[in-house]
């Protein structure tokens, strides 16, 4: 397989693990034109704003060393700054972005009680990001006191039902 391709899923099979164990449901489209991969949902939330919330990444996968000062620097292409920022969505809408070892052989690490994957995924809003002049990619900023966890996802629909993003 095309290692692209394997980063790909990888990330998929990592975020759903996470979402799994949040207990959100996955909703994917067929078509990805609106920079959005994956998104979840979950039952109930009555007496709240949104009875059943829903958020929307965009996954990213990379074996770079991105992290300088705190941060992962990220390269964006334009066209998914721009499909990813703004407050005008009717569903919060994040970047993911897993940082992954670069031998891919390195990704799983199988013990005989458990498997561990390796290694961790960040997460950001653009919802106020500014409009850039950049023609075909913007660096984005992540920082690494965000990190995707089941508990984030959770937080994210806690927050989406409330009519808001974290």
């Amino acid at each position: 397989m095309d290692p692209q391709k394997q980063k790909e899923e990888f990330n998929s099979a990592y975020i759903y693990a996470l979402a799994a164990h949040a207990g959100l449901n996955r909703v994917t489209s067929a078509v990805d034109d609106d920079s959005i991969d994956v998104g979840f949902r979950s039952k109930g939330y009555t007496g709240r704003v949104n009875r059943s919330p829903h958020i929307e990444f965009q996954l990213k996968c990379t074996a770079q060393d991105l992290v300088n000062g705190g941060v992962i620097r990220f390269p964006l292409s334009r066209k998914n700054y721009d499909d990813l920022r703004g407050d005008d969505f009717v569903y919060p809408r994040y970047l993911a972005v897993l940082l992954v070892p670069l031998n891919c052989s390195d990704w799983i690490v199988d013990h005989s009680e458990h498997i561990a994957l390796h290694n961790n995924c960040y997460w950001l809003s653009l919802r106020n990001a500014p409009p850039t002049t950049n023609k075909t990619s913007i660096v984005v900023e992540i920082p690494l006191s965000q990190r995707l966890t089941s508990s984030t996802l959770k937080a994210m629909i806690d927050k989406a039902s409330d009519g808001e993003w974290l």
